[in-house]
């Protein structure tokens, strides 16, 4: 299956109506976060046509970054999604989360920041109920891809 194959895919998924699973155990929700973020990822390395683009988190590497085409296939699921979304008062990503953040201390001293910072994501994240911890965790991705792209300049 090529990229665009998948693309449509995705859209044609994000395109039918949201029906969460009536028995859903904890280690379910923590493995279905996974798939999102490696969808994620797998999105930004299959694109076509990349020039070189590089993104570096942690020891995550992917090379041939087109954001416009990873923010398309993030906005088909996440409208989706959102529209499930009836938690309006609870925000996962915190702006101090991403926020200080330099290429400097990016291998060193981030390890015990980004832990810190980790930790308070999971205890907001195991406070919710499983729908609404998955429906906010996607809903706020694109928090997560407009740091990547400000703070990697993409």
């Amino acid at each position: 299956m090529n990229f665009q194959q998948r693309l449509q895919s995705l859209w044609s998924l994000a395109s039918r109506p949201f029906c969460p699973p009536l028995l859903v155990t904890v280690s379910q929700m923590q493995m279905a976060v996974l798939p999102c973020l490696g969808l994620i990822l797998l999105l930004w390395s299959q694109v076509p046509g990349a020039q070189g683009r590089e993104f570096q988190f942690g020891p995550c590497q992917v090379k041939g970054v087109v954001p416009q085409k990873l923010w398309e296939a993030f906005w088909a699921v996440k409208d989706t999604v959102q529209a499930q979304d009836n938690i309006r008062s609870v925000r996962l990503l915190q702006q101090e989360v991403l926020q200080n953040v330099s290429q400097e201390n990016e291998m060193f001293s981030i390890r015990d920041s980004a832990h810190r910072r980790f930790l308070l994501f999971r205890r907001a994240f195991k406070q919710l109920d499983i729908e609404a911890a998955l429906t906010k965790a996607l809903g706020e991705v694109d928090i997560l891809l407009t740091w990547m792209q400000q703070f990697y300049k993409l």
